[in-house]
């Protein structure tokens, strides 16, 4: 099974799998209840894959002013 996109494409926009995963759950919970999406056309259909999607182009990024806990 080949995953699109993949994760090493994915960690170059997000430098931790945690965080990734929390950007990703985030964002396909939004898109679950009708938030606009930021892509004109997916290659996923469910909302996770989109939203990892978004994360790949650059369109949903960490919130640069949020603390760092590492």
């Amino acid at each position: 099974m080949i995953l699109y996109p993949s994760v090493d494409k994915l960690l170059e926009k997000v430098n931790s799998r945690y965080k990734l995963i929390a950007l990703g759950a985030k964002r396909a919970h939004e898109l679950e209840k009708g938030g606009l999406p930021t892509l004109a056309k997916f290659d996923s259909v469910k909302p996770i894959g989109q939203a990892f999607e978004e994360i790949e182009a650059g369109n949903v990024v960490v919130d640069p002013d949020e603390k760092e806990f590492d």
